[in-house]
């Protein structure tokens, strides 16, 4: 089983820094209504409690706020990615250029 992973980073940050190809983004301010498997407003990848959901913010602080607020929600495989996007950067992980 795969996971999902949620992007909540600024819009100004995704075009000055770029996106991860293949991330669901979704505002900080929406995520738990959109990936509560109960809300009428939900994503249609938040199928269940047992979605494998990890999220991701510029440097790893509101990304761990945001996962422990899912497992509040019984999202019990909720985490996040120490160190945020800067992290995955340095990895050279993929990344997608919004620049022109």
């Amino acid at each position: 089983m795969g996971a999902l992973l949620v992007d909540i980073r600024s819009a100004e940050q995704r075009e000055r820094d770029g996106e991860i190809p293949g991330a669901e983004v979704i505002d900080r301010t929406v995520l738990e209504w959109r990936l509560d498997p109960g809300s009428a407003h939900r994503i249609a990848a938040a199928s269940g409690h047992e979605v494998r959901v990890i999220v991701i913010c510029a440097e790893g602080y509101s990304s761990s706020l945001a996962a422990a607020s899912l497992q509040d929600l019984g999202l019990v495989n909720a985490t996040d990615v120490i160190g945020g996007f800067e992290a995955w950067r340095a990895a050279g992980l993929p990344l997608r250029n919004l620049e022109a």
